[in-house]
Order: structure tokens, then C-alpha cells, then sequence
């Protein structure tokens, strides 16, 4: 597990980006394919009632029971400024370790699908240059892939559940602190 979390992604930046044979996760979202690395996979769960909460953000859809803990469950297709669509029987909760600091953290990700565990292509992941020209936030993605040829976005789930990407208040944010 450590191997894969050691390496660096497109840019270098993450050292918990897959490369060239890691097998990876890949969620369909519309018609776009995203992958994760399965080594921070902890289950991937059928639909289950979220309970939301109250003021959330819209991506940030509630929490689910896993096992007795609250999980937080986020909307990949609302992350991605998709429009919503109606959950069916291939909607799935992928439940990940996220890492925040020095802590490990459970977190969910709703996806429309769930495809299957593979291996990237040989070769780097390539970085996104033009994410900039196309005001998309590339910070969320360690770059693109390829499975059996076909390009595949490879998502960095610490940053994208990072506060700030998720537009979240900072929880040492005094103006939180409510008397």
C-alpha cells in the first residue's frame, strides 16, 4: 500500500497519486469516467437513506451509518458542477480514507456508478495545463490516465475533501463559534 501512496502525480505535488500499473477505482459520473486508487477504498456500499444536515452545502449531502460511525457523504456529480439526476440502482457510496494533516480520515463519495478495480496504462499521468484556460478547478484531479487506452480522470480525494475545495468554513474560523 505505502509504494503507491509514496508516488508523486502529474505535477509532483501529491505523493499519493497513482501511476503507470496502480489500480484504481473507476466511478462513472454522466458519461465521464473517474478513477481513485483502491488502496484508500474502504467499501463500496449499495444506496442507503442519507440523513442530511441542516445548512450543508448542496454537494455535501449528510451522513450515513457505516458500521456505528457517521460517515460524511459527498456529491461527486455536485463537486463537479454536473446537474443533478435521479439516483438509480447503480448509484453507489464509495466510503474512502482521506487524508487530512496527519490524520486519516472516513469519508463517501456518491457516485452514479461504480465500474470496476483495473490497472492505469504504462506512462505518467499527463497534467492538466489547459484546466486553467477552461476556469475548471483542476486541483481535484491528479491528472489523467489511461485504461486499455482511454482517458480517465484520476480524482485527488485528500484535496477534494479539503475545506477549502469544498467551500466549507475552516473549523478554526471563529466566526463558526456560535454562543
Amino acid at each position: 500500500m505505502t509504494d503507491v501512496l509514496e508516488r508523486g502525480g502529474a505535477s509532483g505535488e501529491n505523493p499519493g497519486a497513482p501511476t503507470a500499473g496502480a489500480q484504481v477505482l473507476t466511478l462513472g459520473v454522466g458519461d465521464e469516467l473517474f478513477a481513485v486508487p483502491v488502496t484508500r477504498v474502504q467499501e463500496i456500499l449499495d444506496l442507503q437513506p442519507i440523513s442530511r444536515l441542516p445548512n450543508a452545502p448542496g454537494h455535501l449531502l449528510g451522513v450515513i451509518n457505516v458500521r456505528g460511525e457517521g460517515v460524511a457523504v459527498v456529491d461527486l456529480r455536485a463537486v463537479l458542477h454536473l446537474p443533478p439526476q435521479p439516483d438509480t440502482e447503480a448509484t453507489r457510496i464509495v466510503v474512502l480514507w482521506v487524508r487530512n494533516g496527519s490524520d486519516t480520515l472516513v469519508a463517501a463519495l456518491k457516485a452514479d456508478r461504480v465500474q470496476e478495480v483495473t490497472e492505469l496504462d504504462p506512462g505518467p499521468l499527463t497534467a492538466l495545463p489547459q484546466a486553467r484556460l477552461l476556469r475548471w478547478e483542476q486541483q481535484m484531479v491528479d491528472g489523467l490516465g489511461k485504461i486499455n487506452g482511454a482517458f480517465v480522470t484520476v480524482l485527488d480525494i485528500d484535496r477534494m475533501f479539503d475545506s477549502h475545495m469544498l467551500g466549507l468554513p475552516d473549523a478554526a474560523d471563529p466566526a463558526r463559534d456560535v454562543a
